[in-house]
């Protein structure tokens, strides 16, 4: 008899319960807020806007050069920026536009391409989608909503904050591998209570660089495979995250805890002809991590650590196993503003030991990295970010065995906002 892959039964009947329990929640609540008098008469109520008139248009860019005090060109990382050591120019990081809008109270869109994507080492700036979804509110506040379409994963602080945001140029690779990209197709709900999300929202008109509303709860089922790729199996992976930002005193911390798990696939392009693998290319991809960030008022702090099992190359047997990996980060920071101008020195320390799902031959890693920077924003429109980086990494797959390398480079970073 065929194999065949399908949703687990209990994972069915949870996503149906919920989702029926959801909407007879939302159809009750309607119901119950139909007046039961005649009201009062009205004032004329204003013409609703069109639909295009609501629409927003904003974005920024990123133009890099790593290439300054570099003590070893061979020292290189493909995951998060490619023009690192040998070859390595001037390089447009990223170039992003964003229009969304609200087309009524419950209906939102979010559109985000970028027009300097790198495919590969030897081909820049393509046009590719990487945010492309609706949020579909269940009440008027859009507490309860779902988000369906292309967009982040709810795993990690370092992956939902934007690249625009963010202090460090790259994101830490013990969270990044989680969710390659950061992005993935699929569907999640959010809950956000309006005060919670009344903070959030705060957070950046106070200069503070936070994550956006993902809800301080949120669960979804999403491809596995990473942005812009098609589904490889019939089985996806289920994510949750739960969150809670508060204010103590005259700071703002928040604290959270995400899991995931399903079965990570490695492509068929990505597998060398010699290497052994799993005859079905499917592989426990597993992870359950922790967050914690004191925003800088001035003083802050940002710390991860994640741990679980994913696909990984084995350099003694030549094949890829299923591993344990763990890792995380801590980020501190201090926060200055004199006149218009803002500036954030920065210092991060990382490490990583485990697999990357979507490198060739789920590439084993062992990673030290400690990185010291400052970014500077004279105006709101335009930032300068210079980074000292001090690396260690080991990087094995069948091609490379036993590859080792360290080195220190000075890295500029020129950013445009509007």
């Amino acid at each position: 008899m065929a194999k065949t892959n399908r949703i687990g039964l209990p994972f069915g009947l949870f996503l149906t319960t919920t989702l029926t329990c959801l909407f007879m929640a939302f159809a009750t609540q309607t119901q119950a807020q139909q007046p039961t008098e005649p009201a009062a008469p009205a004032k004329p109520a204003e013409p609703e806007k069109k639909w295009y008139e609501t629409i927003s248009l904003k974005g920024y860019s990123q133009v890099r050069y790593n290439r300054l005090l570099e003590t070893n060109k061979d020292l290189k990382c493909e995951a998060c920026d490619r023009s690192i050591g040998d070859n390595g120019g001037f390089f447009i990081r990223r170039s992003r536009l964003v229009f969304s809008g609200h087309l009524n109270k419950r209906v939102y869109f979010y559109v985000q391409p970028d027009i300097a994507q790198s495919v590969d080492a030897n081909n820049l700036h393509f046009f590719q989608i990487r945010d492309a979804y609706f949020d579909l509110g269940l009440d008027d506040e859009n507490q309860f909503r779902f988000r369906i379409g292309q967009s982040k994963v709810p795993f990690g602080f370092d992956n939902l904050q934007s690249s625009q945001n963010r202090l460090n140029l790259d994101r830490s690779d013990a969270i990044n591998s989680a969710a390659p990209n950061e992005r993935d197709l699929g569907v999640v709900f959010f809950w956000t209570p309006t005060e919670k999300r009344k903070l959030l929202e705060r957070l950046p008109k106070e200069g503070l660089k936070g994550t956006g509303n993902y809800g301080v709860f949120a669960i979804g089922a999403y491809n596995g495979q990473s942005a812009n790729k098609p589904e490889l199996n019939n089985e996806p992976h289920i994510v949750s995250r739960v969150t809670w930002p508060m204010e103590i005193g005259s700071q703002i911390v928040e604290a959270s805890v995400q899991a995931y798990t399903g079965k990570a696939v490695v492509g068929p392009d990505k597998i060398t002809k010699d290497v052994k693998i799993n005859t079905s290319h499917n592989y426990t991809d597993q992870r359950f991590g922790g967050t914690f960030v004191l925003f800088p008022k001035p003083f802050g702090i940002q710390a991860e650590y994640n741990v679980g099992k994913g696909p990984q190359f084995n350099p003694v047997t030549d094949s890829i196993e299923v591993q344990d990996l763990k890792g995380g980060y801590v980020v501190l920071s201090y926060l200055m503003k004199k006149g218009n101008h803002t500036i954030i020195p920065f210092a991060r320390i990382q490490h990583y030991e485990g697999g990357k799902k979507n490198e060739q031959d789920a590439r084993s890693y062992d990673i030290d990295e400690v990185e010291f920077g400052i970014e500077w924003a004279p105006v709101k429109y335009f930032e300068l970010t210079a980074a000292y980086n001090i690396a260690k990494r080991r990087y094995e797959d069948f091609a490379k065995q036993d590859n080792y390398q360290e080195g220190q480079f000075l890295r500029l970073q020129a950013q445009l906002n509007f």
